[in-house]
């Protein structure tokens, strides 16, 4: 499985201006209503949020992962994003979060959803990556850098 293959440059935020985790969240979100305007977007950040009071998906080393499951979706929608300036995310190493990766599947496609969660986080294991995807050239350089995951 290649995860390039479920990746789309209109979902993509270069330069993520949102302060707090709510607003990442929602930030993170908006950029669904071009290309998705019947998802309630409001609904989708609800879904991202009530997942994050189970317990952060900031997993550390700047990276979170925010992830849910709607009934509304036919197909996995990622969305990427990156803070320059670093959001509390309450990550595990408690250091700001930089890389977000946002997974939405549809409810009945659990194995898919749980492959691709392992891995995203398996590539931003990775110092390399995570150096290259901060330092990329706005949206043109992420997008050519996830081209070849």
């Amino acid at each position: 499985m290649r995860l390039a293959d479920y990746l789309d440059k209109d979902l993509i935020i270069s330069d993520l201006s949102a302060r707090t985790k709510s607003e990442v969240l929602a930030e993170l979100v908006s950029v669904l209503a071009v290309k998705y305007p019947d998802l309630d977007l409001r609904h989708v950040t609800e879904i991202l949020m009530d997942r994050e009071k189970l317990g952060t998906t900031g997993i550390g080393n700047g990276v979170a992962i925010p992830h849910g499951k709607m009934d509304s979706i036919k197909n996995v929608l990622i969305i990427v994003g990156r803070s320059h300036q670093g959001v509390d995310f309450a990550s595990l190493d408690h250091r700001p979060a930089n890389i977000f990766f946002t997974v939405l599947a549809p409810s009945s496609v659990v194995g898919l959803h749980l492959k691709l969660l392992a891995s995203v986080s398996r590539l931003l294991k990775d110092d390399t990556f995570r150096r290259n995807f901060i330092t990329s050239v706005g949206k043109d350089g992420l997008w050519e850098l996830l081209q070849e995951v």
